[in-house]
């Protein structure tokens, strides 16, 4: 889950704004957010967050709340706190301390909230003003409510023991706000996952999971059966059909094109095979557990790259393998998605050493910056695909002119630009799983996100920087953003290692 007040952009930030200035423009643009319309939403889903568990339910001083785990806030902040925190999981809220001078912001903070929200005062006549805004009144010197310390560990067992459990802003500030999350999933009680031999082959009784691993695995093949096709015959026979001609005839058009198509597809075709990977990969590791932002994180990215199979639209050409492919798979990513994970499975490891978790957190920011940055590439990827079709690397390395091919063969561009269209939805497809999986997937022990990220990256990268070395297409600014990205990745991967793949014993609360 990412934490806009968290270790690697609370570093940039603070360095720009300061410490606190840094929190408090976090704090702001989150509770902006969701200030907005179907802002809340959004975050929501942003952020992959399940609702508390019923065992953290209870009162403070008599209002129920639904989660005994909440924050201290002064009021200078009450007011973004209110917005934002309740979204992080946040049961309640308290402002403390409230003067008579406070009155004013209290009483805006406090429009509209969608929490319970308290005040500490020992003025009689503040408390009574207040009343009408807030759900009850603190004592300074009353007990029900304690105040945490960085980390899970501690507020863990505050609650397991029937306790409530005050974030302070020192923990807000140390932790992020992402420590209301990390709490209640460790407050979750969970249970055995199932694994593949539990699943059994009726159809009917497959769980949700059990689908998204058959889309990735669907998604190898078919990258896979691509890949075989275009260092073959390159053309089947609705290609040569489209064409009117074959190879050969490719080959007098322009002695260069053949390798240019089969660059294009295997660089496709391996976006394929780790579009797969991240599928297969969110299925067992994440939705099989329980986790909702691994249902989020497939979601988003099939809902990118599903569509994209009507870009034929624009070009005229509907490949019959892919739209095979598209129409048998697309039913089964429904299945996988249509329903949040319930049962949580997840296993949880205790707080790690410092260091290795603001390593791990760097390389965390780096996948993220990866995983935004190849969406931006495929979504310009796309547009050009839509458009020019060809850049001007493109026409360098193939010797001619978009006029001179769309001369020698009518449906050639058009062609084309369907492969290239199509990469840039593939791409943007990855990237979303990407970077849902590095944003919200970030815990200790998770070794399987650091062995997806790696598989799919090795898989994503490699192969086009070998077809484009065969085919003689050496541009350095054309492979640029794979330089880049590759080694975004192997140093993301390498910083986060040590924590991602911990092999220390899990702590698992089973029910």
């Amino acid at each position: 889950m990412p934490d806009w007040t968290y270790h690697p952009l609370r570093g940039i930030t603070a360095a720009v704004l300061g410490v606190r200035r840094s929190r408090r423009a976090a704090l702001h643009a989150l509770a902006t957010l969701i200030s907005l319309p179907g802002g809340r939403r959004a975050v929501s889903l942003a952020f992959g967050h399940r609702p508390a568990p019923p065992d953290l339910a209870g009162t403070v001083v008599g209002v129920p709340v639904a989660s005994r785990l909440g924050a201290i806030v002064p009021p200078a902040v009450a007011r973004d706190a209110i917005r934002a925190l309740p979204t992080q999981g946040a049961g309640f809220i308290v402002i403390a301390p409230v003067t008579p001078a406070d009155l004013p912001l209290v009483r805006e903070a406090t429009a509209g909230r969608r929490c319970p929200v308290f005040v500490r005062s020992t003025d009689p006549e503040t408390a009574a003003a207040l009343a009408p805004h807030i759900d009850g009144v603190l004592l300074e010197d009353a007990r029900l409510v304690s105040v945490s310390a960085p980390g899970t560990a501690a507020a863990l067992a505050r609650l397991q023991d029937g306790g409530t459990v005050l974030a302070t802003p020192a923990v807000l500030v140390t932790e992020g706000p992402g420590w209301f999350q990390r709490v209640t999933e460790a407050a979750t009680p969970t249970y055995p996952a199932t694994g593949l031999r539990a699943v059994g082959w009726d159809p009917r009784r497959w769980p949700a999971w059990w689908w998204g691993f058959c889309v990735g695995a669907g998604m190898i093949g078919g990258g896979l059966g691509a890949a075989l096709i275009t260092l073959g015959p390159v053309l089947l026979w609705y290609d040569r059909d489209f064409l009117g001609t074959d190879l050969d005839g490719l080959h007098h058009i322009n002695h260069h094109l053949v390798h240019f198509l089969q660059h294009d597809r295997i660089t496709i075709a391996a976006t394929m095979v780790a579009i797969g990977v991240l599928y297969v990969g969110l299925a067992v590791g994440g939705i099989r557990r329980g986790w909702p932002w691994a249902r989020n994180a497939y979601l988003v990215s099939g809902y990118i790259g599903f569509p994209t199979l009507f870009y034929f639209l624009d070009f005229g050409f509907l490949e019959p393998l892919h739209t095979a492919v598209a129409v048998v798979l697309f039913p089964m990513f429904v299945l996988a998605t249509r329903r949040s994970p319930d049962r949580p499975r997840w296993t949880l490891q205790p707080d790690g050493p410092e260091p290795q978790r603001l390593r791990a957190h760097l390389g965390q920011l780096l996948m993220i910056i990866t995983g935004v940055g190849l969406f931006i590439g495929g979504a310009v990827v796309s547009v050009v695909g839509l458009t020019h079709v060809f850049v001007p690397s493109d026409l360098v390395f193939l010797q001619t002119t978009s006029e001179e091919l769309q001369a020698a063969n009518v449906h050639l561009v058009p062609f084309i630009a369907h492969d290239r269209a199509g990469f840039g939805g593939a791409l943007m497809a990855a990237a979303a799983a990407i970077t849902g999986l590095s944003a919200w997937g970030w815990r200790r022990g998770e070794a399987w996100i650091w062995w997806t990220l790696a598989l799919a990256a090795l898989i994503g990268f490699l192969p086009p920087i070998i077809i484009h070395a065969h085919a003689g297409y050496t541009d350095f600014w054309h492979l640029a953003p794979v330089y880049f990205g590759s080694l975004l990745t192997i140093l993301a991967l390498a910083l986060a290692r040590p924590y991602l793949c911990n092999k220390m014993a899990s702590t698992n609360r089973s029910s």
